[in-house]
């Protein structure tokens, strides 16, 4: 039944169809919790901003700073492991 009816259907009924389920999910979000917070949501102050980018960056440069250690212990201490220690 649903088949006969979906041959008989144009292409831009079908479209259209897709076309309001698309929208209809958009609708949705304008009264879920997305929205709300969109609502909340505010330009920061200039110190506000300039804290969160300072706390950014000192977040940045600890993982580099990690990153860099590992690398050098990569380096350095496993194949000094691997030809001194295990004679491989």
């Amino acid at each position: 039944m649903s088949d006969d009816n979906n041959q008989t259907r144009s292409f831009e009924d079908k479209v259209q169809d897709k076309q309001d389920a698309i929208e209809a999910q958009f609708r949705k979000i304008s009264r879920g919790s997305w929205a709300r917070i969109l609502r909340m949501a505010r330009k920061p102050t200039p110190q506000e901003f300039k804290q969160t980018s300072i706390i950014c960056g000192i977040g940045l440069f600890i993982l580099g700073f990690i990153g860099f250690v590992i690398l050098i212990l990569m380096d350095t201490t496993i194949p000094w492991l691997i030809h001194d220690v295990f004679d491989i």
